[in-house]
């Protein structure tokens, strides 16, 4: 009897020593992806190591000294949870009644997106606006969204837009990475009909299945108990779930077009969390793979591609 209390003690003092150790890395992996400020971790990752040519374009491209001669109009919003956010507006230069909206990705902001909006603005005609997502640039927060309550936000800036210019108005979403998980999370909304289609670069199909990929990718850790725990410290903390961030199920309400575009050898959200996006998409759907290209790289890597791709679905269900 002696010995059975023992080890029931024995086990009971380990389970508290498992439990304290889970919430621990519960706590450790919210502060180190979801919790505002510097991510060093990510420095050195060979899962983000771009080309020579991309990195070129990136850092020296000429769509960041064109950005910085724009005559953005700055704009502020109070989203549902109090938060001021920035958003930025470009009117085209010609009159028009197209709009492409930006979302961009995780640690960026919404200058990043000159990249995509400058062929947007100069050879397509539109109007552009581009936002800081919550926890990035000159918008509030805390923490990082990863485009669950960003949808939300996306939201109340496309009611804004249409109050702004005009119920006419005809928006295109176009999101890359976290901006485009946050476009498709968006679209499970009840969205106005002014929203006509939308454009998802590198997307993940949820903020878990990220995770599960990347803390067994970069960490060599299971998700269980990992990701429950950090789960709830993020629900605490930030106010949502892992599980319930999903594009996954939001792309199943959507009831617009949707054009896919991502990375043949993208290592840092696999090719086929888009597959299965698109697989789980119900209206009209077109999918670029670039072969080759990493995370983001594909508009440098196939520019002629990616833009064809893009034409071509803006010509069958927007003109």
């Amino acid at each position: 009897m002696k010995r059975k209390k023992r080890w029931l003690k024995i086990v009971g003092i380990l389970l508290v020593i498992l439990v304290i150790l889970d919430v621990g890395a519960g706590v450790f992996f919210y502060k180190l992806a979801i919790e505002r400020g510097t991510k060093e971790f990510l420095s050195g990752n060979a899962d983000l190591e771009v080309s020579a040519e991309a990195m070129d374009v990136f850092t020296k491209g000429d769509w960041r000294s064109w950005a910085d001669t724009q005559d953005f109009e700055y704009w502020q919003m109070e989203s549902f949870d109090n938060l001021t956010l920035q958003g930025y507006f470009l009117e085209a230069e010609e009159p028009t009644n197209k709009t492409v909206v930006f979302a961009h990705g995780y640690l960026g902001r919404a200058r990043d997106m000159a990249l995509f909006g400058q062929y947007y603005y100069e050879e397509l005609g539109f109007n552009m606006f581009t936002a800081d997502s919550r926890g990035h640039g000159l918008s509030e927060g805390d923490y990082y969204g990863f485009g669950w309550h960003d949808r939300l936000d996306y939201v109340a800036w496309v009611d804004r837009i249409i109050a702004e210019l005009g119920e006419d108005t005809e928006i295109i979403l176009h999101g890359v990475s976290m901006g485009a998980a946050t476009v498709l999370m968006t679209l499970g909304e009840d969205l106005p009909d002014n929203v006509k289609l939308a454009v998802a670069d590198s997307p993940y199909s949820s903020v878990y299945d990220l995770f599960d990929y990347q803390l067994d990718r970069m960490f060599n850790l299971p998700s269980f108990p990992i990701l429950p725990t950090m789960g709830m410290v993020t629900d605490l903390q930030a106010g949502y779930s892992l599980k319930e961030a999903s594009a996954l199920e939001q792309v199943e309400k959507a009831q617009v077009p949707i054009l896919y575009i991502h990375g043949g050898s993208d290592t840092f959200v696999p090719t086929e969390m888009t597959k299965a996006l698109a697989e789980h998409t119900k209206t009209d759907t077109e999918m670029l793979i670039v072969p080759g290209a990493n995370h983001g790289e594909s508009i440098v890597l196939d520019r002629e591609g990616y833009l064809g791709a893009m034409n071509g679905f803006f010509d069958k269900h927007l003109y």
